[in-house]
């Protein structure tokens, strides 16, 4: 596939939520300033940002503000108690499943489930089998009690693609779910025909793509600073999940990371309520961010985009104020087997401007030529 890279324009029903109208740039460029300031204030606030920087699910009954959001738009319903569910290593796995077709597998980011791609399923299954699939410790799967690892989530998708998709598919990952469909597509070689990233977590290591040496402990940070510093540590966590449980605290989250911030509604705010409300959320938030997060520098872009063979997509919400297109723009450069497309929008473009995200990924689907007699996984 050719290198390409557009930007798509707001289409009527962005511009009907923007009353200026042709000044939509300049609105969102002053919005992505003002909302800058926030992103800054939030990456120093890991804890934080862990629970919403990826956005959210949905949940809850539709308000008038879910109305109008909706006008031209087709939503996933909203299940309470789930759609489909599988074991796996133990541990229950929620996932949606619509449509026929080449299979599509949409994977969420960090803190969000399912349900946040409740304007994505719909159209997308049109044409094509969809699944959305709820990480472990996420959504509406088991908050297990496990210590969390990039891997883990990539051992989850691909044993997803051998045994319930059992056939060759398409990722498509936002955040966390972006790296997460990288490393999964490169383990899983040939049974991948492309890779969709939205904003995707990860980060490039040295120039050998491997992790920076990190020097063995001593017996004094083993056996004294580290036990110390787990006990502030859980305090200070615990304080911060509560808190950021709360309505307040989540909406003022979500509207810095979406520069058009009229779908961040009750709709949305609910959902994060709902996953954390679990007995176990508390202690997963925990391992989350002392343990993933602290050691997800061990995996670098490099070492996995030098294992991919499949074309890739980056649909990037240029204005996002954690993960801008300086990333889209290094990742196209190091693999040339990749399209760019440019979203005025901001962490979570396929919640944000769902119609322009969908038209983009399906006019690249459409440009992959997928092959329906491709045999089974």
């Amino acid at each position: 596939m050719s290198i390409s890279s557009n930007t798509i324009s707001p289409s009527p029903r962005t511009k009907f939520l923007n009353p200026f109208g042709h000044n939509q740039n300049i609105v969102s460029n002053r919005s992505y300033q003002q909302k800058n300031k926030w992103g800054m204030m939030l990456r120093r606030d890991l804890a934080l940002k862990g629970v919403v920087a990826a956005g959210v699910s949905v949940i809850g009954s539709p308000s008038s503000a879910d109305a109008v959001q909706a006008v031209g738009m087709e939503r996933l319903p909203f299940k309470p108690e789930g759609y489909n569910f599988w074991t796996w290593r133990g541990h229950k796995i929620h996932y949606v499943e619509q449509g026929e077709g080449f299979p599509i597998v949409l994977i969420h980011g960090f803190g969000a489930s399912v349900f946040h791609w409740r304007y994505n399923i719909p159209e997308l299954a049109k044409k094509y089998k969809v699944y959305a699939v709820d990480l472990l410790g996420f959504g509406w799967s088991d908050k297990a009690l496990i210590d969390y690892d990039a891997m883990i989530w990539k051992d989850q998708i691909v044993d997803f693609v051998k045994e319930i998709v059992n056939e060759p598919t398409i990722l498509v990952g936002n955040s966390l779910g972006g790296f997460t469909a990288l490393v999964s597509a490169a383990d899983l070689q040939n049974n991948v025909v492309g890779v969709a990233l939205l904003n995707s977590a990860g980060q490039f290591g040295n120039r050998s793509g491997e992790p920076e040496n990190i020097s063995e402990e001593s017996v004094l940070e083993k056996f004294l600073i580290k036990p110390v510093k787990e006990v502030f540590q859980r305090i200070v966590l615990g304080f911060l999940f509560w808190q950021a449980k709360q309505p307040a605290r989540i909406k003022s989250v979500l509207k810095s990371v979406y520069v058009d911030d009229s779908n961040v509604d009750d709709y949305l705010v609910e959902s994060i309520t709902s996953p954390a409300s679990d007995p176990n959320a508390g202690e997963v938030y925990y391992r989350l961010m002392t343990r993933f997060i602290s050691n997800q520098t061990k995996y670098t872009l490099n070492s996995v985009l030098a294992r991919l063979s499949c074309p890739l997509l980056l649909l990037w919400g240029d204005l996002d104020p954690w993960v801008g297109p300086a990333k889209a723009k290094s990742i196209k450069e190091f693999y040339p087997n990749s399209s760019l497309v440019n979203l005025q929008a901001g962490h979570c473009p396929h919640d944000e401007v769902p119609e322009l995200a969908n038209k983009a990924l399906v006019d690249w689907l459409s440009s992959l030529k997928l092959d329906p007699t491709i045999q089974t996984v």
